[in-house]
C-alpha cells in the first residue's frame, strides 16, 4: 500500500478533494493522511467518510515545538513549517514503512507507484523544479520542490527527516535569507549531505507552470502523454502541480502566476481535466454543506472565503468556452 500525507485548510478544500479523488482513480492501493488546518475543513472531510483517508485535526497533530513558533509565522509560513512534521507524525504514529508528502494542488494522471519504485534502496525521494531557463528561480527558491517527497521509516530516512524538521522549526519564512527560503532551500545540498537521497528522473513527476513550456502533450486512451520538445523523449504524465491556481475577482480564475506562459496545448490536456475534477469535488462539497446551519458558517472566515471562491466557479462554468477563446493567447485565465 502507498501511504501519502497532505495538509490544507478550507480555502483549498476543493483542490485537496480533487487531488484525493484522482488518487482514488489512479492508485490500486493507497491511503492518504489529511491534516485539516481549520475546524470546518476537519468537520467536512470527516463527514465525507473518505474510504482511503484519515483526517487529522490540528489539536491532534500540533506539538509544543510547533505551537511555540506558530505566532511568529504567517498562515502560509506555518504550513511550510509543518510539512516535514506531518511526514514524521504519520511514520511514527501509524507505524508506516514509508510516507510521501504531496501538495494539495496536485492532480494525478497515473499511479505514482512508478515514481516511488524508482527510489530503489534509497530512503528519501525528492523532485527537481526542472525550470524552463527563462523561469529559473534556483538561486532564491531552490533547485528542488517540496511537492512530492518520500521518506522511508529507516534509520537513514529518519536522519534526513529529523534534520529537516528541526531546520524548519528553527527558521521557515517566505523570504530569502542567508541561503534559506521557506522549507525548500534546505533540500539543495541533501545529495552531498546525505547518502540516501534519490532525485526523481521520471519526467512525468513534477510537471508544473515553471517547466511545462518544455513539453507538448497528447491524450491517448485517457492517458496524458508528454514529449520533451528538446529531446523527443516521451513519458506518461503522472502528476501536474497546479501552482498558484486560484479564484480571481474578474469573472474567471487564474491558471498560474502571469509570469508563466501556459500555451493552448497544456490548457487542453492538463488544465481542462483539472477544471472537470474541481467541478466534481465542488459537487461533493455542496452535497455535504446542506447540513451546516448559518451560525456555523459565520463562525469560520475561511469557510466564507471558500464559498466566495466557489460561487465564482459555478457562475463561470457556463462561460468556459468563451473565456478560453478570449484569454488562451495571453495565458492569463481559464474556465
Amino acid at each position: 500500500m502507498l501511504s501519502f500525507c497532505t495538509l490544507f485548510n478550507t480555502t483549498y478544500l476543493s483542490r485537496g478533494l480533487a487531488m484525493y479523488q484522482s488518487l482514488e482513480k489512479q492508485c490500486a492501493d493507497f491511503h492518504l493522511y489529511i491534516f485539516a488546518f481549520d475546524n470546518h475543513c476537519f468537520k467536512l472531510l470527516s463527514d465525507l467518510n473518505l474510504s482511503c483517508a484519515t483526517i487529522i485535526s490540528l489539536k491532534e497533530f500540533e506539538n509544543e515545538r510547533l505551537l511555540a513558533v506558530k505566532p511568529s509565522r504567517t498562515a502560509g509560513e506555518y504550513c511550510w513549517t509543518c510539512a516535514s512534521s506531518t511526514i514524521k507524525f504519520c511514520l511514527e504514529t501509524f507505524k508506516l514503512e514509508h510516507c510521501t508528502y504531496i501538495d494539495a494542488d496536485l492532480l494525478f494522471f497515473k499511479d505514482p507507484a512508478v515514481l516511488i519504485a524508482e527510489m530503489g534502496n534509497k530512503s528519501v525521494l525528492i523532485t527537481e523544479h526542472r525550470y524552463t531557463p527563462c523561469h529559473d528561480q534556483t538561486e532564491k527558491s531552490g533547485k528542488y520542490c517540496v511537492q512530492f517527497m518520500t521518506f522511508k521509516h529507516t534509520t537513514e530516512g529518519m536522519e534526513v527527516l529529523n534534520w529537516w524538521v528541526d531546520a524548519c522549526i528553527n527558521w521557515c519564512f517566505n523570504l530569502f535569507e542567508d541561503g534559506k527560503f521557506g522549507d525548500q532551500k534546505y533540500l539543495d545540498d541533501w545529495q552531498s549531505k546525505f547518502s540516501t537521497v534519490h532525485v526523481l528522473k521520471h519526467l512525468g513527476g513534477g510537471v508544473a507552470p515553471w517547466n511545462v513550456q518544455q513539453y507538448s502533450f497528447k491524450t491517448s486512451e485517457k492517458q496524458v502523454i508528454g514529449e520533451e520538445i528538446l529531446t523527443g523523449e516521451q513519458f506518461d504524465l503522472v502528476f501536474y502541480h497546479y501552482h498558484d491556481f486560484h479564484y480571481t475577482r474578474n469573472n474567471s480564475y487564474s491558471l498560474s502566476n502571469k509570469a508563466y506562459k501556459i500555451l493552448r496545448n497544456p490548457v487542453k490536456h492538463i488544465y481542462r481535466p483539472y477544471s472537470r475534477s474541481l467541478s466534481m469535488a465542488e459537487k461533493t462539497i455542496r452535497g455535504q454543506q446542506k447540513d451546516i446551519i448559518p451560525h456555523e458558517i459565520t463562525d469560520d472566515i475561511q469557510w466564507v472565503k471558500e464559498v466566495l471562491g466557489r460561487s465564482l466557479l459555478f457562475f463561470l462554468r457556463g462561460y468556459y468556452k468563451n473565456i478560453y477563446k478570449k484569454n488562451a493567447l495571453n495565458f492569463g485565465f481559464l474556465n
